[in-house]
């Protein structure tokens, strides 16, 4: 799978969440310019982040989810408008 910059910028961001104890996650892209790198797969690191209640995909270019998804069993918000 290629990482392009927006699966690097999301791993930080997963990594830095999870270290902090967060319990929410953004990895939604502000609409605008075209040119803004997307999330055309998620980061397996999301996978293990087990605290996760909310996460915002919005804007991205997800086609398919993985099925480790659903192991994010306190995942109580999830949001894939606009993919």
């Amino acid at each position: 799978m290629e990482r392009n910059e927006a699966y690097r910028e999301a791993e930080q961001k997963i990594e830095a969440a999870r270290r902090s104890g967060a319990k929410e996650l953004d990895l939604s892209v502000r609409r605008g310019g075209y040119k803004t790198p997307k999330l055309t797969a998620l980061p397996e690191s999301l996978g293990q982040f087990t605290q996760l209640q909310s996460l915002n995909l919005t804007n991205n270019q997800l086609t398919t989810l993985p099925e480790w998804l659903g192991q994010l069993t306190q995942l109580q918000s999830l949001n894939l408008s606009t993919n």
